[in-house]
């Protein structure tokens, strides 16, 4: 098989697809985000991203960007055209009509009801069609869309705050602030792009976090589920996850009390005694179209999570102050005993928010 050959042009115009499908990073899920890019004889003719779940796609708006123009053009995109009916129309189909000459695609898609349907309409037309461009761009922007459907799970990120000796609270569980005004604004960011916010009824009974975003301005963004890992009904009676646009999802053990008042949702989460089956609960909370989960959790959960191998990445936030040995840790339950042991993480990214110093981390491969 003869390696595709990209131009520098080519590259060009798949950045600039990637850049507008991040636009739609808080208000398309459970789609994944698309940009799509048009050009003609070297000059763009039309642009277009998935602005919002049930909307029009990607390529429609750039078609209609493009008009008469769009005959005989490229169109770059950063996922194969669908070629379903969904809640709407298939895009491979728009992008024939339209006439255009060629496409390229960053990746294809293995979304069932597409999964090379759409390349395959495409090539039936006449277009010719090419992938693998800045593919893994491509799958690093929609990560959490591509691990429920590759993997059948969310995609999972930690959220952690740490003093530089790496402690995350008072021994009476006080972290109230960890990190700078900087750092929490920039949580909202990520937060706003998770499908849930989980947390554990620890945390929750400790007064933190509401698991919702604010943003103080006009920004665009879907409310994220909020759901709390709960074996008993009295924190999410009480603590601040009850607050918020959407009920919470309650995820109780079987045998416990359903939680008092109506604005709570339920979903029975497998666990022996109180130690939840984490992967069942990624699994559960899949089915309800959620893409990435954001966990805000204490050093037991987030260190259950690590040691279960379900933490896909750690967002760590580390503040210049110092809390003590009798502070709370930041991992819990991982059961090292020897050097040989030790977890190793690789930094994806690392740079200041404020006075803070944030990593993004993956566990080494």
């Amino acid at each position: 098989m003869t390696e595709t050959r990209f131009s520098a042009f080519d590259h060009h115009c798949m950045a600039r697809a990637l850049r507008l499908a991040e636009r739609g990073a808080y208000t398309t899920r459970p789609n994944p985000m698309v940009g799509c890019v048009i050009t003609q004889g070297g000059e763009t003719v039309g642009e277009g991203w998935h602005q919002k779940a049930g909307e029009p796609h990607a390529e429609v708006f750039a078609l209609q960007a493009a008009g008469e123009r769009a005959k005989g053009a490229t169109a770059y995109v950063t996922l194969e055209p669908c070629a379903h009916t969904g809640r709407t129309g298939p895009c491979a189909e728009a992008l024939v009509e339209a006439g255009v000459a060629r496409v390229v695609a960053a990746m294809r898609d293995p979304f069932a009801q597409v999964d090379g349907a759409g390349f395959d309409r495409l090539r039936e037309a006449g277009i010719i069609v090419q992938s693998g461009l800045m593919e893994a761009q491509a799958r690093r922007l929609n990560r959490g869309f591509l691990s429920r459907v590759e993997r059948g799970r969310p995609w999972m990120r930690v959220k952690l705050a740490t003093s530089l000796d790496g402690r995350t609270a008072m021994a009476n569980g006080d972290s109230k602030w960890i990190s700078g005004e900087a750092s929490r604004r920039d949580v909202m960011r990520w937060r706003a792009r998770a499908g849930a916010i989980l947390t554990g009824a620890g945390t929750g009974l400790a007064g933190g976090p509401s698991l919702t975003v604010r943003f103080g301005d006009d920004t665009a963004f879907e409310p994220p589920l909020r759901v709390v890992l709960d074996p008993g009904p009295a924190p999410v009676a009480r603590g601040n996850g009850r607050r918020g646009e959407a009920p919470p999802l309650y995820a109780p053990t079987a045998d416990a009390k359903p939680p008092r008042g109506t604005n709570v949702q339920r979903m029975v989460a497998p666990a022996t005694g109180s130690n939840f089956d984490l992967k069942v609960v990624l699994e559960l909370l899949a089915e309800r179209g959620i893409n990435e989960v954001h966990a805000e959790a204490g050093a037991t959960l987030a260190g259950a999570f690590i040691a279960a191998g379900l933490a896909d990445e750690v967002l760590l936030y580390v503040a210049p102050v110092l809390l003590g040995d009798q502070a709370r840790p930041l991992f819990g339950g991982l059961g090292i005993q020897a050097m040989a042991d030790r977890l190793k993480l690789e930094i994806v990214d690392s740079r200041m928010i404020g006075e803070d110093h944030r990593l993004l981390l993956q566990p080494a491969r």
